[in-house]
């Protein structure tokens, strides 16, 4: 399964100390039992003096083999162990699907 990859290459690279892989194929236009939409959640200290774009970087190249040929979407939220704290611990809601999908 493409969801138990992702976990276990985020575990792997980071070491989170929160990480969430949400399967949001089901929110979108795509067959039942799809995995092609997902939403992280991860909250690592190697993430502690990285910019955004650092850290969305780090993670798709963690993740470069899916995002090439399995994932078409990928909504990345990415924070320090205080950051999450401070969003009491609260990942923002993923959008309302547009269509799109090359899979459907």
């Amino acid at each position: 399964m493409i969801q138990d990859r992702i976990q276990e290459k985020l575990h792997q690279a980071f070491a989170p100390v929160h990480l969430d892989v949400i399967n949001e194929s089901y929110m979108h236009n795509v067959p039942t039992g799809s995995e092609s939409h997902f939403k992280v959640v991860i909250v690592s200290d190697q993430f502690a003096g990285q910019r955004l774009i650092g850290r969305h970087r780090a993670v798709n190249t963690v993740l470069a083999d899916e995002l090439a040929n399995h994932i078409h979407a990928l909504a990345i939220h990415t924070y320090t162990e205080d950051e999450w704290q401070a969003k009491q611990g609260e990942a923002p809601a993923s959008p309302a699907c547009r269509g799109g999908s090359k899979l459907g």
